[in-house]
């Protein structure tokens, strides 16, 4: 029977086919993208790809992305991402998606907005028909967090701020908090998106609509399916 590590490593070496030299690279972070990480540095390493410039949204990424040979350079440092292979928490039907559980929303955001290109590779847990199951991450500015919680909690959202295993809040790469919405499933995701983004205090959220081009699922039945919008 094939283990679903051996379905995402078949789901990150898929997605290594679809790196083309010479171009910027965007990695994310995930156990999937830990396969494909090392996957392109095995190709990298039997035909060097000459990358222009691989940029990641996570320092575990960027440390893998060093040990497999890769300068790793920050996203201001480009004017572009030829293709940007992430990760995710929950994705739909319509390839929307969850993602932030580890906290980078921000940046892995800011990555694929600047991508020409976003592959995700996910297992089939993550797989859901309606967005939910998850928490929603909202990073929030430390000022104003106070007032965002009692927002959202008066909006039926189920806020709670995200903790570290000490009990204190856990902070950000920017020095913000985390509020962590429990409402599932996420009522009218596109919606709840506009909301948020009007939300003064609100840095970023997890939702990732419309950003997704494909995504390859490593499936229980030893398949990997691939999802184009």
């Amino acid at each position: 029977m094939t283990t679903q590590d051996e379905l995402k490593q078949q789901a990150a070496a898929q997605a290594v086919a679809m790196v083309q030299p010479n171009t910027v690279l965007g990695v994310g972070t995930g156990s999937t993208v830990a396969f494909f990480i090392d996957a392109l540095g095995a190709r990298n390493r039997e035909t060097p790809l000459a990358l222009t410039a691989v940029v990641t949204t996570s320092n575990r990424s960027k440390t893998q992305l060093e040990a497999n040979g890769f300068t790793v350079s920050e996203l201001a440092a480009v004017d572009h991402v030829d293709l940007c292979v992430d990760g995710a928490d929950r994705v739909d039907h319509q390839l929307d998606g969850i993602k932030g559980g580890g906290g980078a929303l921000t940046l892995e955001k800011n990555v694929a907005i600047n991508a020409t290109r976003n592959v995700w590779i996910v297992d089939e847990s993550k797989v859901v028909t309606r967005l939910g199951g998850f928490p929603l991450p909202v990073e929030v500015l430390p000022v104003s967090a106070e007032q965002n919680l009692r927002k959202f909690t008066a909006a039926g959202l189920a806020p709670a701020f995200r903790l570290q295993a000490d009990g204190s809040r856990y902070v950000t790469h920017y020095g913000n908090y985390i509020l962590d919405l429990g409402v599932s499933p996420l009522p009218i995701p596109h919606g709840l998106a506009s909301y948020l983004d009007a939300t003064v205090g609100v840095v970023e959220h997890g939702l990732f609509l419309d950003l997704a081009d494909e995504v390859l699922i490593a499936q229980a039945d030893g398949t990997i399916a691939h999802w184009t919008r």
